[in-house]
């Protein structure tokens, strides 16, 4: 950590992690004035934030695989490319679909460079600092996203909603700087190991990748569609069957697999680790329904500017910054089910005083009261549903566990920006409506505090302290 070397990696890793942080949060702050400039519908703003979190949750796996292979500096650099030109296609889209089109290549930039921010720390600290090294990059990833809505919302407004995208530009010539001058290269030798002539001691799983991206896309075209098209048209129910056989398929052919898959089944051996993932998609699709929800409601109804919103987001994420490390050590003493029972409920408090903000509120009595107790929720959630995670399976299944638990968040969030429109009744241009945005904004925050009470109802009911484990001889 004390070296030149050591904290251009760092600085490597955490603008680069950062950019991926940032397009997760501040795109739903320019939704309002992209989908005016665009004329997009409902079902174009929900494949804006959904395009970006399928490829990201659906190859984010198979983009640590690839690191492991063929050299984590290489893919991880490869992927702030990727991810660099996705996001000046975004920022020059004239059309929703162009958007839309490089906001799916942009994810799947982002799920080469995700894994590999962090395993370039693991892989090339020592081991005495790797823990301080990660701790940093935590926290100055946390102050990233932090700062992601306010300075996307002050460029919004200044500017316009295309240099949100072209932001990543200048971060991404840094990042291409400090890799190249201080990473170093490394890859899993196991991975690269041949038994016998010409054969792989591991092979990539393709496969499951390409049927776990089928399956979300299926579901979540049925989800956006379904109110232009109808729920019995052709087009709907061919999505429904295909997302279906994906699934299927994808279950088939991971448990063929065993230990070379991209999930190995073994995972669910561990009930905790299942449930904790079922909880994580619970969690998860709330705040992604909200935020979607919330940026677009402060703006086209109480009339704020994109700034103004950004900044009302703002405590949110300070309070998970500064309050996750204590949570977590809390977790550590008492064990989680009280955290992960008590935290949602807060969270789904904060939604319901959300609800009644309306034209002229003031941020003082009524956002930010329910903004900070919604991330006081969180707050108690974030930690130690990570380190339960993690401990509820092998040591040897760490990386796999930390990489689908970060899937399922994505996928929470996916599935929710997808379906509540449909289940509160916002089409078209109905998000310009004000009226037809209020009763849709209330709905989705009952939809959203519904799911925190599930979460935390699973919680109190299946979630107990992981097993102690043996320290290794």
């Amino acid at each position: 950590m004390g070296t030149a070397a050591g904290r251009g990696t760092l600085a490597a890793a955490v603008l680069a992690s950062g950019m991926v942080f940032l397009d997760s949060t501040v795109v739903n702050v320019a939704l309002p004035r992209l989908g005016a400039e665009l004329g997009a519908s409902v079902a174009g703003l929900q494949w804006t934030v959904n395009g970006y979190l399928l490829t990201l949750a659906a190859f984010v796996l198979l983009g640590g695989a690839l690191g492991d292979r063929f050299g984590r500096r290489r893919i991880f650099l490869i992927g702030v490319v990727w991810f660099t030109v996705a996001s000046v296609l975004c920022g020059l889209a004239l059309r929703t679909d162009w958007l839309v089109a490089a906001r799916f290549l942009q994810g799947a930039g982002g799920a080469l460079l995700t894994p590999g921010s962090l395993s370039l720390l693991q892989s090339t600290f020592h081991p005495d600092d790797r823990a301080k090294a990660i701790g940093a990059w935590s926290g100055l990833s946390g102050v990233s996203t932090a700062l992601g809505p306010f300075v996307g919302g002050w460029l919004i407004d200044a500017l316009s909603w295309r240099w949100i995208f072209f932001l990543n530009v200048p971060l991404a010539g840094l990042v291409l700087l400090a890799a190249a001058r201080w990473v170093p290269e490394s890859r899993d030798e196991s991975a690269t190991r041949t038994q016998g002539p010409g054969r792989r001691a591991r092979r990539f799983d393709v496969a499951g990748a390409l049927l776990g991206a089928v399956a979300l896309a299926g579901v979540t075209y049925a989800l956006v569609d379904a109110p232009g098209r109808g729920l019995t048209s052709p087009p709907i129910a061919v999505a429904v069957v295909v997302a279906v056989l994906a699934a299927v398929l994808f279950v088939v052919v991971e448990r063929r697999r065993g230990e070379t898959a991209m999930l190995p089944t073994e995972l669910f051996g561990s009930r905790l680790f299942s449930v904790l993932n079922v909880f994580t998609v619970l969690v998860y699709a709330a705040l992604g329904g909200f935020t979607f929800f919330f940026a677009v409601y402060l703006q086209n109804v109480v009339g704020w500017s994109a700034f103004r919103t950004g900044l009302a987001l703002l405590p949110m994420t300070l309070l998970l910054l500064v309050g996750s490390p204590g949570a977590g050590a809390l977790s550590a003493k008492i064990g989680p089910r009280l955290l992960l029972t008590v935290g949602p409920v807060l969270a789904a408090a904060g939604l319901l005083m959300l609800r009644e903000v309306g034209p002229g509120a003031s941020y003082w009595r009524q956002v930010l009261p329910g903004v900070a107790l919604f991330g006081a929720g969180l707050t108690m959630v974030v930690a130690p549903l990570t380190a339960s995670v993690l401990a509820a399976v092998a040591d040897r299944f760490a990386g796999v566990a930390s990489g689908f638990n970060n899937a399922a968040s994505r996928v929470g969030g996916l599935l929710a920006v997808a379906a509540l429109p449909l289940l509160v009744g916002l089409s078209g241009t109905g998000y310009e409506q004000r009226g037809e945005l209020s009763t849709a904004y209330r709905g989705a925050l009952l939809w959203c505090a519904g799911l925190l009470l599930g979460g935390a109802a699973i919680a109190a009911l299946l979630v107990h302290r992981p097993a102690r484990r043996p320290p290794p001889a």
